[in-house]
């Protein structure tokens, strides 16, 4: 006796953006800026006018967050996002992108290493005698101690 495969298709759950706020962490204002931004899709609204999510967007959160922990911004995430949507895997421009993540730190470090240096020299100083005017003499120096 043949066998005849039936192919169903399973009914696609629906959340509720209450439903995606428990299951993702992540607050329901961020859910509705990310969807105003495109980052994600509602499937559809309910009747009173609820937005419906497949479950896919729960992975899709999860990536967001963890880029943004590493630094990309969301108009980064985005563009990101868009090379997935479109059937690409977007590794290259996630690479690229770290790069340039990269360059920046660098630069912010040296940065911050001469703002160090501007404070443990301002540390040092005596602060000369205060003016009527002057709120905080070391402060006020920090021009001419820089210099």
């Amino acid at each position: 006796m043949p066998s005849t495969l039936k192919l169903t298709r399973e009914p696609v759950t629906l959340l509720r953006i209450g439903e995606v706020k428990q299951r993702s962490q992540v607050p329901i204002k961020t859910i509705r800026y990310y969807e105003e931004l495109g980052l994600i899709k509602a499937k559809k609204r309910s009747e009173g006018g609820f937005r419906l999510f497949s479950t896919d967007v729960l992975p899709r959160l999860a990536f967001i967050k963890r880029s943004q922990k590493l630094g990309l911004s969301l108009q980064e995430i985005n563009e990101i996002l868009s090379i997935h949507d479109h059937g690409e895997l977007p590794c290259e421009e996630v690479k690229q992108k770290f790069q340039t993540k990269i360059h920046q730190i660098e630069e912010q470090i040296e940065q911050l290493g001469l703002l160090k240096a501007q404070l443990q020299t301002l540390i040092s100083v005596q602060p000369s005698a205060a003016s009527s005017d002057s709120i905080c003499p070391i402060i006020e120096s920090a021009d001419t101690a820089a210099g």
